[in-house]
């Protein structure tokens, strides 16, 4: 079960997979969840791994391999999320002997705990109170075909 407090995956450990995603991007965060020095309560997360092209999830499943068994930290914290309706994908196959059951919470606990975790907090910088938004809370996810352009 998880805490209620404990805070959600920051930036530096969340991976959102798309088909262009690149062997490098993917290769960093393998090596920041077993590397030595990982072990400072993070959770590194691959979302979407399902939509990684063959090459990229062939070089994920060998920079893993080789990682875990050159690793000494017994209980690294990373974990790859797929969509189960996506059996065409490599890194469902090849994770398969690493898959877990995760025990059900209800949506109502869903939605409580991320409303805690992604308020504003009082008295936090004016930027953050900037959009007009109805809940205050410090997350938006802005999506754009063009690289950069100051998002």
């Amino acid at each position: 079960r998880h805490a209620e407090t404990a805070p959600l995956p920051s930036y530096d450990e969340v991976l959102v997979c798309t088909p262009d995603t690149e062997e490098e991007e993917v290769e960093l965060l393998v090596r920041r969840a077993l590397s030595p020095g990982s072990q400072d309560q993070k959770i590194y997360c691959l979302l979407g791994a399902d939509k990684l092209v063959y090459k990229v999830s062939k070089q994920l499943e060998s920079h893993f391999l080789r990682l875990v068994q050159s690793s000494s930290i017994p209980n690294y914290r990373f974990i790859i999320f797929c969509n189960a309706k996506a059996h065409n994908s490599y890194v469902i196959t090849a994770f398969d002997a690493y898959k877990v059951t995760f025990p059900c919470c209800s949506k109502t606990e869903i939605q409580t705990y991320l409303k805690m975790h992604l308020k504003v907090p009082s008295g936090t910088a004016p930027v953050a109170q900037a959009f007009e938004e109805p809940y205050q809370q410090n997350v938006k996810f802005i999506f754009s075909e063009r690289a950069g352009m100051g998002k």
